[in-house]
């Protein structure tokens, strides 16, 4: 028997989904932050350039495909059978539907997180 690929999958598959992208973004700002806190207090000379920011972009285009990875498979879970909105009835589906949509929208809201953090760095170039 095959699985139906037009219902979404049950609640217990999809719960832990709505902490991936701020766990993602979290580590991203972690990363950052130390790397360069590190760097400003061992490495930075007077005559070195800003805080190491090819390391931030790094940090930066995993977290954002993290981020952008768990937001289309999210909005695609959310999407399967067209749920009605709001959800007004207290069913499987539509928990699993809910929070498809929660996860999206962590997920979209971590993305611009993650942009905010890297625009700090891109802005202030300096360790003072």
């Amino acid at each position: 028997m095959l699985a139906d690929e037009s219902k979404p999958k049950p609640i217990r598959h999809r719960l832990w989904w709505i902490v991936i992208a701020p766990t993602l973004w979290a580590i991203h700002f972690l990363a950052c932050y130390v790397t360069v806190a590190i760097w400003c207090e061992k490495a930075a000379r007077p005559d070195a350039g800003g805080p190491p920011l090819v390391w931030i972009m790094a940090y930066s285009v995993v977290a954002m495909a993290g981020i952008i990875w768990v937001g289309v498979l999210s909005y695609r879970n959310f999407r399967k059978g067209d749920p009605p909105l709001p959800y007004d009835f207290d069913d499987p589906s539509d928990r699993t539907h809910f929070l498809g949509f929660t996860a999206f929208l962590l997920a979209l809201l971590s993305g611009i997180a993650t942009l905010f953090t890297v625009l700090v760095f891109v802005l202030v170039k300096t360790c003072d």
